[in-house]
Parts: C-alpha cells; structure tokens; sequence
C-alpha cells in the first residue's frame, strides 16, 4: 500500500520534471531547434491542427527552420500561425516551402529567456512539492486509519522526501544547462 503511494508520486514526479524539461526545449536559444515550433497550431479547413500534422520541420542552418508543408494548399494557414505566435518569428514564404531566419538574441532578450526559464523551473518544482502533498496526505489518511503504524508513516515519509528532492534536483540540474545555454553567445 505505502509503496503503491510512493510509486505513483514517483510518476507524477518525474512526469513533472519531463514537462519541464519539455516546456525548456521551446525557449528559443541562438540556434534553430524544430521544437521550437512544436505545439503550434494551425487553422487547417477550420480545424485547429498540429504544426507537425501538416509539416516537415528541418533546421538546415544553424540560424534557420524550414517548413515544408504536406499539402502545398496550407501554406498560407501554416505561415499565418506562426506569425500569429508569440514567438516573435518572422516566416517568409516562396511558394513552396517557408523559411524561418531566427535573429541574433540581444543580451536583454537572453535575459529574458533565462528569466522564463526559471519561471518554467518554478513550476515544475511547484508541480513536484504538489505530489508529494498528496502521497502524504495519503500516508496520513493510512495511518489514520490505523492501516500502518507511526513508524512507517516516519519511514514513507522520508521516502517520499527524498524521491522529492531528487525530483527537484532534476529540475535544478536541466535549469542551470539551460541558463548557461542561453547565455552563450
């Protein structure tokens, strides 16, 4: 029963770490990343539709995407999107594909994805200090019940505050990667 608990905030944990780790990939550094556009949705015959549906990304240059649409005819819809985005891109159309020229970071913007970045952290770690409230009001609730013992209430707990602060050591780790890869110039 206990380990049950302790497994699945583990789950949540680590699900926590990984959507940060997720939401970090979409801060745009000096390089182009495909990523950076993942998540973006296109208005496409009046459905909304994932970017990577209707698209091949690539990144052919160290400063640029190139999006070449499966179906010439949303061109203008996906271009559209991403000019609609807010992440500041500028997408130029030839007729059949779409470039993407990412510009050079100024220092005040890097320090504002960095500033983002720690924003994301923040709550990933809020995400993991949530889970390990509810695993120990469940723990409580057992052994309110009178379902395990005090001590093993003690043991689960500290259990569960170490799978927590190795959680928030992930993110803590993933925070400063990302810091210093936002930085370089």
């Amino acid at each position: 029963m206990i380990d049950d608990i302790l497994d699945e905030a583990e789950l949540k944990m680590d699900d926590a770490v990984e959507h940060t780790k997720d939401g970090f990939s979409k801060i745009r550094t000096g390089r182009a990343n495909p990523q950076l556009l993942t998540g973006l949705r296109v208005d496409y015959y009046g459905a909304s539709t994932p970017l990577q549906q209707l698209a091949g990304i690539t990144a052919p240059e160290a400063r640029m995407l190139l999006i070449a649409p499966y179906d010439a005819s949303s061109l203008r819809d996906i271009e559209k999107a991403i000019m609609m985005s807010d992440l500041g891109l500028n997408p130029s159309n030839d007729g059949s594909v779409i470039r993407v020229i990412l510009p050079e970071l100024t220092e005040e913007r890097r320090k504002q994805y960095v500033k983002l970045a720690r924003e994301r952290a923040e709550d990933g770690r809020i995400a993991v200090r949530n889970a390990r409230r509810s695993a120990k009001s469940d723990l409580e609730s057992l052994e309110s019940e009178g379902e395990i013992s005090e001590d093993e209430l003690r043991r689960a707990e500290d259990d569960l505050q170490k799978r927590t602060d190795a959680a928030t050591s992930q993110i803590d780790t993933v925070l400063k990667a990302k810091e210093a890869e936002l930085l370089e110039v």
